[in-house]
């Protein structure tokens, strides 16, 4: 795995993958196998709903919305997957808690990056509809005022978000839980590790995408080398091929951003400025009405976007923080000792 300036670099250096979960001495029984073959069934199916036909129809709000909640469905599954297992947090390997722990970490502090730019980009609609309000006019002086409105959106959207640069390092600590810990004598937590480990592939590749499309640059984007010997990864490698070139396309054509629906308004924008920073004859202002119309429905398509998106962000935030939360209480009631990262006190101990 690897950045995408280095995408022939492999991530496992350290050879077969597969060998870290399958432990010799350890036999995964058929009753076992078919729960962790129906698991990837359920999470090939949510890749291959993020593969569409048009590549128009990927790098969309509505697309990030659609893997957001692939994330949110998928850890809701790991915790039915637990339960299937019958394998309680007293039995777990204190390396499994750590990485669980570590990830939860990261995972809120992306969110929270996330919902940031996501109400950041919100927080430009207002602007946007000043500007709409003034162009429902013929006048010269509101014309002006709308200039300035939009002027201000276009500043205001390409501002930075000091939150999204740091993505890029919290990124850098998710590729590394991708190293599968050891499993030691337990068939169950041998399913449970190859599980998780298809989630935090799905994981890592959705918030590098977002990380990409909240910055403005192809820094964040990651290329992952998956295994074959996993029964997603074909599905998983063609719907990263897909999407990391786009993103890389759209980058290299100098768009003023990758997502559709800023896109189109910002084009609209363009359209608008040279007719009406000059005096408009009534031929233009035909031509006008159309642009500032589409204007409206970008923008309204936009505001929309990021609404649903949000409430993905938002859902998925809670997801990882129930699931942190529950862990947590059951290793209190359990009396485990762990030494991960719970918030800050990596050498936090729970005792009874």
């Amino acid at each position: 795995m690897s950045r995408a300036q280095d995408a022939n670099r492999s991530f496992f250096p350290f050879g077969n993958p597969f060998r870290m979960i399958s432990p010799r001495g350890t036999k995964i029984t058929s009753e076992l196998f078919s729960i962790l073959q129906a698991f990837e069934v359920t999470l090939e199916e949510r890749l291959k709903k993020l593969i569409h036909e048009s590549k128009d129809e990927i790098l969309s709000l509505s697309w990030m919305t659609l893997a957001m909640q692939a994330l949110s469905e998928s850890y809701n599954d790991i915790k039915i997957l637990i339960a299937e297992l019958d394998l309680p947090v007293n039995d777990w390997d204190e390396k499994w808690i750590d990485v669980y722990f570590d990830i939860s970490v990261k995972l809120l502090d992306l969110c929270i990056a996330f919902s940031s730019e996501l109400s950041r980009m919100s927080q430009g609609h207002l602007l946007l509809q000043c500007a709409l309000h003034n162009l429902g006019s013929s006048s010269s002086e509101q014309y002006d005022r709308a200039c300035s409105s939009l002027d201000g959106w276009k500043q205001h959207i390409g501002s930075g978000n000091p939150r999204i640069e740091k993505c890029g390092s919290i990124l850098d600590g998710l590729l590394g839980s991708l190293d599968l810990p050891k499993v030691k004598k337990s068939a169950k937590g041998k399913v449970l590790m190859q599980a998780m480990y298809g989630v935090k592939v799905l994981t890592v590749f959705v918030c590098s995408v977002f990380a990409a499309a909240f910055s403005g640059s192809t820094k964040n984007v990651m290329h992952l080398d998956v295994a074959d010997l996993y029964s997603w990864s074909g599905t998983f490698k063609r719907l990263q091929n897909l999407v990391n070139e786009e993103i890389r396309v759209r980058f290299s054509r100098g768009r003023f951003t990758i997502l559709n629906e800023l896109e189109s308004v910002d084009s609209a924008v363009k359209e608008l400025y040279p007719i009406i920073q000059r005096v408009i004859d009534p031929i233009e202002m035909e031509s006008l009405a159309n642009i500032v119309e589409e204007l409206g429905k970008s923008t309204e398509k936009l505001s929309q976007g990021l609404d649903l998106l949000t409430k993905e962000v938002d859902s998925f935030f809670q997801v990882v923080l129930t699931g942190r939360d529950t862990l947590l209480s059951n290793l209190r009631s359990g009396a485990i000792v762990i030494h991960s990262n719970m918030g800050g006190d990596r050498n936090a101990q729970i005792v009874k």
